[in-house]
């Protein structure tokens, strides 16, 4: 039966069939890519940002599984809103976040019925602030793209009557003609013969709402060929670029550079302009001190040093178009890919840089947040190689990185997922990486040195708990060892002794220890003494890890 209100419920069937909508485009979407930047990614960057917004939305259904009721539309579009924010992807992915975020602030609030939803009305509004905010987000709004598409659908949910179903079907509609329309309005368009391919996102976004209220899908179109040049003929068989390599902005900046960053409105005011001065596609979006900062530019470093004066920053990614694998559009060659790379997932920014420094393509997982597989995948196509050594370090990545592995296999990428539980069995592993090897022997070596290295961490209970060492009470520390907990105590620095002298127990050649930010200053440099105190033939190895969501990690090889 059609369903005439939204509600927590419609907001998660919509996150679902959009992820799946956007799944079945991303190929096509990505191949139409031309503006900003011939890149070809688009596609594949407004799927994992509504990857990452469906993903939060179904932990906020999952917490309530175990309890009475069920979420409110506020704490479903939040965190939706927040998700897309925080998962947010290139230019048209930081759009769609925003354009998110825009409907978020309309619906958390129409919340005054029980049980709480919107009607019709509401969602026109949403329809509305998600189009206006998009477009105060961009530096320098540009006609013919998603905004342009945006804004239609707005004016066609305006003037509507009716229940969602109604407006979102009107929505779509006019998303749908201004789509069609866009080779007309932005050149570069209408000489690759292609429609504006974060706009073709949206279409398939709001066509994915319209069936979480009617129940019916919307009937995919192909919209690569509407408006083709004869120079650029969409398609041709004898260009190896695809049809769209020549379409892009030969002197635009060399590089994107995104970042989530921590900071206040006023400094944000600050940092736009400093970036608007530094390069082109500014997007800021985010609010209430976490914002999304997305620019392409010549001085990735500038740009960086910009956000670190702001705030904050961190997920930090920079970007070479003259590295990309599909379309640069820049008139650079494509970069040859190398025979093998690392793609490892990191639980802090310390530990994100040592990977880098090792050679290793990194994926940041902060507490609370793990990545998807599509953010996996994303880092293997990142690295460019032929051959890559998947390390999940994580025992909880398991089923994830698997996905990732045999998704990235399916694109000809040889793909070998070693099963390290942590990160310190990754650094075993990489310090032991030879490319120069043959790919299974080096496989070998590598799982072999995770495998034999021990790990522990040392973490503060947040809650009572029944566990393999006694119960536990809030605010007492754990020592954790190869996953389970053994130590239980009221001190960090003390526990993590006990917890290493365990460890040592059966041996060992080298101790890691890795450092978060928030463990106490000096117990590095207790640990570190205990070692050269007890163990005469054993080594130690310090790290800082910055926010990694543990107090310490410690490996034992």
């Amino acid at each position: 039966m059609p369903q005439t209100f939204l509600d927590a419920l419609a907001v998660r069937t919509w996150c679902g069939l959009a992820l799946a909508a956007l799944g079945r485009a991303r190929e096509e979407i990505d191949a139409i890519n031309v503006y900003p930047v011939a890149d070809g990614d688009t596609g594949t960057n407004l799927y994992l940002t509504l990857e990452s917004a469906a993903t939060a939305v179904e932990a906020v259904f999952a917490g309530y599984e175990t309890g009475a009721g069920e979420p409110s539309l506020a704490d479903a579009v939040r965190a939706m809103a927040h998700g897309a924010l925080i998962g947010a992807r290139g230019n048209s992915g930081t759009i769609l976040a925003q354009l998110l975020r825009g409907m978020s602030q309309v619906l958390a609030d129409d919340t005054g019925r029980e049980p709480p939803h919107t009607d019709g009305a509401g969602l026109r509004r949403a329809l509305r602030r998600a189009a206006d905010s998009a477009r105060q987000a961009v530096a320098h709004p540009v006609e013919g793209t998603v905004l342009t598409v945006a804004s239609a659908a707005a004016e066609a949910a305006e003037t509507s009557e009716g229940d969602c179903a109604t407006v979102a079907r009107a929505a779509y509609e006019g998303a749908r003609t201004a789509l069609a329309a866009t080779p007309d309005q932005l050149a570069v368009l209408g000489r690759a013969g292609v429609v504006d391919a974060g706009g073709r996102g949206l279409v398939a976004v709001l066509g994915a709402l319209v069936e979480a209220f009617t129940g019916e899908a919307a009937i995919p179109e192909a919209y690569a060929c509407v408006a083709v040049a004869p120079a650029h003929a969409c398609g041709a068989a004898d260009s190896d670029a695809g049809p769209c390599a020549d379409a892009g902005d030969d002197d635009g900046p060399a590089y994107e550079v995104i970042y989530l960053l921590e900071a206040g409105d006023a400094a944000v005011v600050r940092l736009r302009a400093r970036l608007d001065a530094l390069g082109d596609s500014l997007v800021v979006v985010g609010g209430d001190g976490l914002w999304n900062v997305h620019v392409h530019v010549d001085d990735a470093g500038a740009a960086v040093e910009a956000g670190v004066e702001a705030g904050r920053p961190y997920r930090i990614r920079i970007t070479h178009f003259g590295l990309g694998d599909v379309h640069t559009g820049r008139g650079r060659p494509p970069r040859e890919r190398v025979q093998r790379a690392v793609v490892a997932v990191v639980p802090g920014e310390g530990l994100a840089g040592l990977y880098t420094e090792a050679g290793a393509t990194t994926v940041l997982a902060r507490p609370g947040e793990p990545p998807a597989s599509g953010e996996l995948v994303q880092a293997v196509r990142r690295a460019h190689a032929r051959e890559v050594v998947l390390l999940p370090n994580d025992a909880e990545l398991r089923h994830t990185a698997a996905a990732a592995a045999e998704q990235a296999r399916t694109e000809g990428i040889r793909v070998a997922l070693i099963p390290t539980r942590s990160a310190v069995q990754g650094i075993a592993a990489l310090a032991v990486h030879e490319p120069e090897r043959r790919f299974d022997e080096d496989v070998v070596q590598m799982t072999a040195a995770a495998g034999a290295t021990r790990y522990a961490e040392v973490v503060v209970a947040e809650h009572q708990s029944w566990t393999t060492a006694g119960i536990c009470q809030a605010g007492d520390v754990l020592g954790l060892i190869d996953g389970d907990v053994a130590v239980i105590g009221p001190d960090v620095t003390a526990t993590a002794a006990t917890v290493l002298d365990r460890m040592l127990r059966a041996g060992g050649e080298l101790v890691t220890l890795v450092v978060g930010d928030e463990a106490p200053e000096t117990i590095a440099e207790h640990l570190e003494a205990r070692v050269r105190e007890a163990y005469l033939a054993v080594d130690t190895v310090v790290y800082r890890g910055g926010r990694q969501g543990t107090l310490l990690l410690i490996g034992v090889e």
